[in-house]
This record gives structure tokens, sequence and C-alpha cells, in this order.
């Protein structure tokens, strides 16, 4: 195993997120899953120059992309939307693309649950034979039930993966699991094998070591069940508005230029745009959590 990181929890260039999580002992990355925003050339020289390589990148499945919509032209233009972060992670010489099949934050249907089903198993086969192409895997991943009315347990994930290829898997993440399994630790080994990937926040969604998770069990089913992928920070610190706020200066107030679609992903999540500091003590504390458990 080896510690990595998402970077679209803060808008800011990925030269300056790139160093600040080699200081802290990170690996590699997810990058975020916006292929326009990323010139491949670019970020492949900045990749080796700070001596992280790409883990992968999860689709941010906001807005029209939809591989459960019921209109057919939205369905393919969301397996465009997928294939070109596939072709951006192969590119980048990446290995995983966490998919998330519908979009986030849609809590009503387009379908019945058989129509449903056979929209999004026709659109992932579609994704995954582009990444058999490309060389790189696909990981569904479950979100909890307040992001998705689709599917939520890792049953659920793994049940769209079987129906897609042997070969495809599933990613997990802890702050979903403890909201939606009944036992988060089965739950892992259930995906057993077919576990690509594996992101973490506590049950808060701060950093790792800042909530009640057990860490060290969480860590030590992950090598009973023999991962050896990444385990990936994706804290999405909740920002409190009131005069009980525990980090009053954790809310950047002059935001450098970010995408909308990217400002309302974050905020759709529970959060906002995060200070530099904030952000670094988050980055920091994960590792420190971490990555004494998998070495």
């Amino acid at each position: 195993m080896h510690l990595s990181t998402h970077n679209w929890m803060r808008a800011e260039p990925l030269a300056v997120t790139l160093k600040r999580i080699k200081k802290y002992g990170y690996e590699s990355i997810e990058i975020s899953g916006e292929p326009t925003q990323y010139d491949v050339n670019e970020t492949r020289s900045l990749l080796k120059e700070h001596g992280i390589r790409c883990w992968g990148a999860v689709t941010l499945t906001l807005g029209e992309r939809n591989l459960a919509a019921r209109d057919e032209g939205q369905r393919a233009r969301s397996v465009d939307y997928v294939k070109s972060v596939i072709t951006m992670v192969s590119e980048l010489d990446g290995e995983i693309v966490t998919l998330v099949p519908a979009t986030v934050g849609k809590v009503v249907p387009d379908g019945t649950e058989e129509e449903e089903w056979r929209w999004v198993v026709d659109a992932t086969r579609e994704c995954f034979a582009h990444a058999q192409k490309r060389g790189v895997r696909i990981a569904v991943e479950p979100l909890n039930r307040f992001e998705t009315y689709f599917f939520n347990r890792a049953a659920q994930a793994l049940a769209l993966a079987d129906a897609v290829s042997p070969e495809c898997g599933v990613c997990l993440d802890a702050f979903h699991l403890n909201i939606e399994e009944e036992d988060m630790y089965e739950a892992i080994r259930l995906a057993g094998k077919r576990l690509f990937d594996f992101h973490v926040a506590d049950n808060n969604r701060f950093a790792a070591g800042l909530g009640q998770l057990d860490w060290p069990k969480i860590i030590g089913t992950l090598k009973e069940i023999g991962y050896d992928g990444a385990v990936t920070n994706e804290f999405v610190a909740p920002v409190d508005r009131t005069p009980a706020s525990k980090y009053p200066d954790m809310v950047e107030r002059n935001p450098v230029d970010i995408p909308p679609e990217q400002l309302k992903f974050i905020q759709d999540h529970g959060s906002s745009l995060l200070t530099e500091k904030f952000y670094d003590d988050q980055m920091r504390i994960t590792a420190e959590t971490i990555l004494p458990l998998i070495r």
C-alpha cells in the first residue's frame, strides 16, 4: 500500500499541490477528473519534477453527467466524458479510474430499476472496453445515500462490476462505508481481490485521525485481504458558520480562479474553498495517521 490523495478539494495550481504532498510522504495523486484543465505534457513534467506518480482519477459526475440518464444523448455524452478521463489517466501513466455512475446529488431516478440498470450496465461496459484498450482499470464507487440514490454499499457496486466484467473492480471509501454498511470491515472483505482503490476520510469527513474511525483496524483489514493499492486522502471539511466553529480561519475569502462546476461540487459536498493553512494541516494529519499503519 501507499499513500495518495485527490486534489479536487482545493483550487490551487497542481505544482503547489505536488510540492505539498511530497513534503508529507504521499507517493501518488488521483487527479481531478476534468481533462480539459490539464495539459498532459505539462502535467507529466510536473509529476516527474516532484517525484509523484499519477495513480489515477475520479470522475466528477456533476451536472448533466449521468450514466443512468433516461436521455440517450445525455448518456452518450456522459460515456464520452468518462472515456476522456480514462484517456487522460492513460496518458499520465496512471492505473485507476474511480467511476461514480450517477450524478452526485441526484436523488430522483429517471426510470424503473430495470431500465436504469440496463442503461448503467451498457454505459459502463462501453467505458470499461475503452479502459481495457488504454490499459486502465475501472473501479466502481458507491457513495452514501445523501449523495446518490443509485447505490450506496459495496455489494451493490460489486453487482455492477460483475455485470460489466470479472476484471472490473470497486473502490470503497471509509466515510461512505461508515454510513451505509452494517459492518464496514466485512464490506472490505467482501470486495476482496476486486478492491482496486480505497479512499479515506474520518467519520466527520475531516482528515483521517480527526474523528472516531478505527484506522488501525481499517488498514489491518486491507492488509488481511492482500490489498496493495493506494490509500487515497479525500477529506471534505464541513464549514461551521456559527460562533461554535473550531476552525474560524478555514474558509478562503479571496479565492483563486475556480471553474463554477468545481466550486459547485465542493459546495455540494458540504464544504467551501479552504485556506491554504487549513488544507495543509488536513493533508499533514492524514499522512501522520495513515503512513505509520501502512509501512
